[in-house]
């Protein structure tokens, strides 16, 4: 529609690839989200033809827009440097290249935590805060996002911080809540421990805590007490697709 700003958002994930068209005038879906399950082999070759899959199907409504993709790990330059829950061949690839060649759109690729935290920058639950904002999704692992005065620090991957000789995310992810059977107040004390440790690195001025669970954010969140107001996302999993769409516009 004329005067609306609109840009896909496409999130990779170890279970599933989603991608919608956003209104990034309202910061929310402009259609209905398009789920395809990622391929048992996830190699870069065969996600990027999902991508492209998702991309086909919108590109009559919403022409040539630009493209936000997040990957779930590192990314500096469109090249991804790790690779969480997807094929190892990605470590090296470079994903911003390859699909602005295939899909012949504008294409910013981007780590999947740093675009959750863009969406709920200017949409969400940090909009509008000054200082430093702490992002964390907490699912499989913990992805984390760091954003100072409206600027995003790239890929801070601080669930692998080391606290009491174990990675934080084996810990105090999700995916060890559940692996483990944990009740919410044995859990929501490996999150006192991870967010009080956050806490002490960076003082930041609000967490927002995202992922699948941040629904139910009412039964661990009170449990915490911490100096920093700590808040659900407001977004809850459309975040990344948002804050992807919205960097796609700005390096487009």
């Amino acid at each position: 529609m004329a005067g609306t700003s609109i840009a896909l958002g496409i999130d990779v994930g170890g279970s599933g690839i989603k991608g919608a068209p956003v209104d990034l005038d309202r910061g929310d879906f402009a259609a209905e989200r398009i789920r395809i399950e990622t391929p048992a082999v996830s190699s870069p070759l065969a996600v990027c033809e999902v991508i492209a899959e998702i991309v086909e199907r919108f590109d009559g409504a919403h022409g040539h827009a630009p493209i936000g993709v997040t990957i779930p790990g590192v990314v500096t330059h469109g090249v991804v440097r790790s690779a969480a829950n997807i094929d190892p061949e990605w470590i090296g690839f470079d994903a911003e290249r390859h699909l602005h060649d295939v899909l012949e759109h504008p294409v910013v690729v981007v780590n999947d935590a740093d675009a959750a935290g863009i969406g709920e920058m200017y949409y969400g639950a940090a909009r509008g805060q000054e200082g430093l904002v702490i992002l964390t999704t907490l699912g499989t692992g913990i992805g984390t996002a760091l954003i100072h005065d409206g600027v995003l620090i790239p890929n801070s991957e601080l669930g692998h911080l080391e606290i009491d000789g174990y990675d934080a995310e084996t810990r105090a992810s999700h995916g060890a809540r559940e692996a483990e059977d944990l009740s919410w107040e044995k859990w929501g004390a490996r999150l006192q421990q991870y967010y009080s440790h956050l806490e002490a690195l960076l003082w930041p001025d609000l967490f927002v805590v995202g992922g699948g669970v941040s629904k139910k954010a009412d039964r661990f969140l009170p449990l915490l007490s911490l100096r920093t107001p700590i808040v659900p996302a407001r977004l809850e999993n459309r975040a990344g697709i948002i804050g992807a769409a919205y960097l796609a516009t700005q390096s487009a």
